[in-house]
């Protein structure tokens, strides 16, 4: 796996809100939260809803809305957190048989459906959020000033597709997020959903460190995706901090634009700058990418950012040229190449009730069921993680963060049957040496304190 620089590590993470229905054989009204309680019970034993942290270090709780959400732990290797972004969704699936199971109990037979995407049939949206560890001495608005224009233009390949009818009419855009954004900045996530929300909660050593956190992004079924546009928003962000300013690009209504530039599929539709010049997403990403060029020339080699750099760079020429040359990459390509192949086969329109039941399939995170994976499974779709590492990461934290530590101890508490309190920076096992232990620096893999503690307690030392 491709490393970065010791100098150049950060903290990162996903959050990812997934949409939940119950299909029931007959006519029954069953209450949702039902359903993900039996689902939250193959994941956190006799622990629901009070301890929602998992052996590998992530967290898994039920959001706004009755949505499950998984928050992966923290990473400091993109494609760590690619494997473990997909490792929540290997979990929810195998929660699914004994759920239906458990249902079937009760009388009550259906299937479950869950599905990684960001909107139901009534409108409503559901977020991905990304996190970027980010230092605490740079000025956080002109940073963001700055990041605006990226996070708006990067949908072009960071999109999930979705087909929403308009006046009427289908069609089809980039963005499943992007028509649910209504402000520049907010610290709202629900009300007024931002491109850039300011909450600050960075759970290490607030005096350094505060949280970036971005609600504009598509939940991503692409292992390729999640890697660029995490990896984008990483190299942008580094060369922000570091200096290497993108200054002049603010464009005179982000909003309108993030719209706009969704409902565009071919990628022509300019963009109005505060300076008057009208620029089309392909080449305000491109001015992103030569600065970022000009930042990597000055850096310590770090193959990861170099990786990313090249990817990105292909990638725009491609969308430039020919979007369906990234249909094994891209979701937004992807899933329109999908719908269109269907429509032209069967000799129906884009209003057609199966077009937005294929839209939704898609989504499906239950391998044997879902397009996607469907698609997958006959070599359709671009890799860029194994399989094992995904497997190994519903259990297994990352091994070079606080991840481990927290993971570790979990697995150690539930072992010895002990009651335990967890959060994503203090450690506490109740009932014995009551004091709690803070673990606020995310990039320690260890933590004495802890290993002392399990040693008393068990006899065994789990921190090396």
């Amino acid at each position: 796996m491709l490393q970065p620089s010791p100098l150049k590590r950060r903290i990162f993470g996903l959050e990812n809100e997934y949409g939940l229905i119950f299909s029931p054989n007959g006519r029954v009204y069953l209450p949702m939260e039902k359903v993900l309680g039996y689902i939250f019970e193959g994941l956190i034993p006799n622990s629901w809803p009070s301890n929602a942290f998992l052996v590998n270090g992530a967290r898994f709780y039920q959001d706004t809305g009755c949505h499950p959400e998984y928050s992966t732990p923290e990473c400091d290797n993109i494609l760590d957190l690619v494997i473990h972004d997909k490792a929540g969704e290997r979990l929810l699936e195998a929660c699914l048989p004994a759920a239906e199971e458990r249902l079937r109990e009760e009388g009550l037979s259906g299937e479950i459906y869950i599905f990684k995407n960001n909107t139901d049939s009534l409108g409503n949206t559901y977020g991905c959020h990304e996190n970027f560890l980010m230092r605490r001495d740079v000025d956080f608005w002109k940073v963001t000033e700055q990041l605006i224009p990226f996070f708006v233009t990067r949908q072009i390949y960071s999109g999930a597709g979705k087909v929403l009818k308009v006046s009427g009419k289908p069609q089809y855009f980039i963005s499943q997020r992007a028509q649910h954004i209504h402000e520049k900045t907010s610290s709202s996530t629900t009300s007024s959903r931002s491109i850039i929300n300011t909450r600050d909660e960075p759970h290490a050593d607030a005096e350094r460190y505060r949280r970036l956190h971005i609600i504009v992004g598509d939940s991503n079924m692409s292992e390729f995706v999640t890697y660029l546009k995490v990896g984008t928003a990483t190299l942008v962000l580094s060369m922000i901090e570091e200096g290497y300013g993108v200054q002049g690009m603010e464009f005179e209504d982000p909003v309108k634009a993030i719209r706009e530039v969704s409902r565009d599929p071919t990628l022509k539709r300019k963009i109005k700058l505060d300076d008057g010049r009208q620029l089309t997403a392909i080449e305000v990403q491109r001015i992103y990418l030569d600065r970022a060029q000009e930042y990597l020339a000055q850096q310590e080699h770090d193959p990861v950012l170099d990786d990313v750099w090249q990817r990105w760079a292909t990638v725009l020429d491609k969308l430039e040229d020919d979007p369906m040359q990234l249909v094994r990459e891209i979701d937004w390509v992807t899933k329109r190449h999908l719908i269109q192949s269907y429509i032209d086969k069967k000799g129906c329109g884009w209003d057609d009730p199966r077009v937005f039941l294929l839209d939704l399939q898609f989504h499906d995170v239950k391998r044997t069921r879902g397009l996607f994976y469907l698609m997958e499974s006959r070599g359709m779709i671009e890799r860029v993680v194994e399989e094992e590492a995904v497997q190994r990461a519903m259990s297994t934290p990352p091994q070079t963060t606080r991840a481990k530590v927290r993971g570790d101890f979990i697995r150690f508490a539930r072992a010895k049957n002990r009651s335990y309190t967890v959060d994503w920076t203090y450690l506490k096992l109740n009932g014995y040496w009551e004091e709690t232990i803070l673990c606020m620096d995310p990039f320690s893999s260890v933590n004495r304190r802890v290993d002392e503690l399990l040693s008393q307690v068990g006899g065994l030392r789990f921190y090396r």
